[in-house]
């Protein structure tokens, strides 16, 4: 399918799997809106865009743990962009310990940005997509997901919740045409996976945002009558 004058919201723009997804999506002639924390690298990163690429580049700082900040980026972004084809709900947090050690506060703020964050922004771009019967919602989960480990009781735990809300979300949507899919990497060589010390490595070895990136092309690709209902992606050889 051809995506060129489709326009897209990723969250966690900024770095990381959101930046290399809008650095991909740009080269593909979507127009952006680009939600972050910090307005720096917004600015940067639009600014890298627009002199690349034909395209529109909206900026909105948030932090989505934030319901109200989440549904005021949304709303800022589909109308200075007009419409909404493409939501990648990217953005996320993570922090390990045992699940007595790690402070409450700690854990319920994992919760807050990766799951309820999640959910704010669906909630508040999906009238949209309801509106014109059409769209594709891309949720990064993780292999975290999908089996539990010791010290990571709640990330896990909130990206075992981002699993049972796409599911459950695409068997509300998909009688309107609404595609949404769950992509679960495995580790990725991002800030956070360094900051929270995740084994990672040189670039030719370990999984690159890119990676990531190129996967959700794919699924966006795809011919509108399919989507990808979920899929993993792994480093060939982590070792």
């Amino acid at each position: 399918m051809n995506l060129s004058n489709q326009t897209a919201i990723i969250t966690g723009a900024g770095k990381g799997i959101g930046k290399a997804a809008a650095i991909a999506m740009a080269r593909e002639g979507i127009h952006l809106g680009l939600m972050a924390r910090t307005s720096a690298d917004l600015e940067s990163l639009r600014q890298q865009l627009t002199s690349e690429y034909d395209i529109k580049v909206s900026i909105a700082t948030a932090d989505i743990s934030n319901r109200a900040e989440a549904e005021r980026a949304v709303e800022t972004l589909i109308g200075e962009l007009g419409s909404l084809d493409i939501l990648l709900n990217n953005a996320g947090t993570g922090q390990f310990g045992t699940l007595s050690e790690m402070d409450p506060e700690q854990w319920e703020r994992i919760i807050q940005t990766n799951l309820m964050g999640t959910y704010y922004v669906t909630r508040a771009a999906l009238p949209t997509m309801l509106n014109q019967k059409s769209g594709s919602i891309v949720n990064i989960a993780s292999t975290a997901g999908e089996r539990g480990f010791a010290t990571g009781s709640a990330y896990c735990a909130s990206k075992f919740a981002v699993l049972g809300l796409t599911e459950a979300l695409m068997q509300e949507v998909r009688k309107s045409n609404i595609r949404v899919t769950a992509l679960t990497p495995s580790t990725v060589n991002t800030e956070l996976a360094v900051k929270t010390g995740l084994p990672v490595g040189d670039e030719d070895r370990m999984m690159q945002p890119e990676d990531v990136a190129e996967l959700i092309l794919a699924a966006l690709k795809l011919p509108q009558r399919v989507f990808l209902k979920t899929a993993g992606i792994w480093t060939t050889n982590p070792q």
